[in-house]
């Protein structure tokens, strides 16, 4: 098929209206993947559009979200429709009965607000206040570090001393390993 801006129209609202594959696209307007992909590589007006129509999509994809997920926290009410039929005696055009509403009923159910959505939200909007995670420090006596980084040998008895020599001779040999 011959590249135009109709079949580049065509081709851009389908990727605004929904998720559809490359290939879907490709079927829909009739053209092959491979001249989907030559016209992106070769013409940058098409690439662009592609670009923008997937943006486009992208934005309304998040704005959806974000309604949906505030239904999630807030809670929301569905209104369900129960309808009992009844034979009407009567026959339709295929020779079977056709069917007469006898009762309906309406009821609006409240959906109560979703945990996981609210935990994602707070967790997200304020992480200071609402950390899912919990930051420890470990330290010595009197706060100083369990691993110093010198070590005062003065203050060493000599049974000490020897093991601090001991563990130094074993690294230099690791390392000489």
């Amino acid at each position: 098929m011959k590249y135009s801006k109709k079949i580049v129209k065509k081709i851009t609202d389908l990727i605004r209206a929904d998720s559809f594959t490359i290939a879907e696209i490709c079927a829909k307007v009739k053209i092959s993947e491979r001249c989907f992909y030559e016209w992106q590589k070769e013409n940058a007006e098409f690439a662009d559009a592609i670009k923008s129509a997937k943006g486009d999509f992208d934005e309304m994809l998040l704005a959806e979200a974000k309604k949906s997920l505030v239904k999630k926290v807030k809670g929301y009410d569905v209104e369900e429709v129960k309808t009992l039929y009844v034979d009407s005696g009567k026959l339709g055009a295929a020779g079977t009965s056709v069917p007469k509403i006898k009762e309906q009923t309406k009821t609006t159910k409240h959906i109560q607000p979703d945990t996981a959505s609210i935990i994602f939200v707070l967790t997200n909007k304020d992480p200071e206040e609402w950390k899912n995670r919990i930051n420890s420090e470990l330290t010595g006596k009197g706060g100083k570090d369990l691993i110093p980084q010198q070590v005062d040998i003065s203050t060493l008895s000599e049974e000490e001393r020897k093991v601090l020599l001991k563990v130094g001779e074993n690294a230099l040999n690791a390392q000489d390993n």
